[in-house]
């Protein structure tokens, strides 16, 4: 099977376009976001395989309880979504319009997950240092995460930077091993 990731490229792309050559950026990632929460509920994925529920029909259901913005281009964009039986990727095209957004922007998410909750100043010296690694703006989200024991684990894209006390005694348990 065709992974969601491979599926939702094509409409993420074109989504960024249309929204870059508007300026909508922000706007368009909102509706994306709002998009996506909607067809993750359950109510939604039971109607995605109903036969008996007609495209046009499903796309007024998902309107209806979606954004609220109906410019051509969104309605145009859920229609052709449904039409091509690929409402399920939606929450994909969304986290990909926000990775081709970013990186427009020059901005980076990084995931830090931490034992304790940061202080302000730390959390502010821990982004100064990732910015200057990057050499992009960073857009932390913090997550607390006690079985990390102390310490954080910072992962940006598919970079993963383990600077926890559980990863340390994990490296402590293998050289005691050898």
């Amino acid at each position: 099977m065709v992974e969601l990731a491979t599926i939702a490229r094509p409409y993420a792309e074109a989504v960024f376009k249309i929204a870059a050559s508007s300026g909508t950026l922000a706007e368009w990632s909102q509706t994306l976001s709002g998009l996506a929460m909607v067809a993750e509920q359950p109510e939604i994925q039971a109607l995605l395989g109903n036969p008996r529920v007609p495209a046009v029909q499903l796309a007024a259901i998902f309107m209806s309880l979606g954004p609220t913005s109906q410019a051509q281009e969104l309605r145009h964009f859920v229609g052709t979504v449904i039409e091509n039986g690929r409402l399920a990727a939606l929450p994909q095209v969304a986290t990909q319009f926000e990775q081709l957004k970013n990186e427009r922007e020059g901005l980076v998410d990084a995931q830090i997950d931490s034992a304790f909750p940061l202080e302000p100043a730390q959390l502010a010296g821990l982004v100064a240092d990732l910015e200057r690694r990057y050499r992009r703006k960073v857009n932390p989200v913090v997550r607390i995460a006690p079985e990390l024991i102390g310490g954080v684990c910072v992962t940006v894209g598919d970079e993963v930077i383990d600077g926890s006390v559980k990863a340390k005694l994990g490296a402590m348990a293998v050289a005691l091993k050898n």
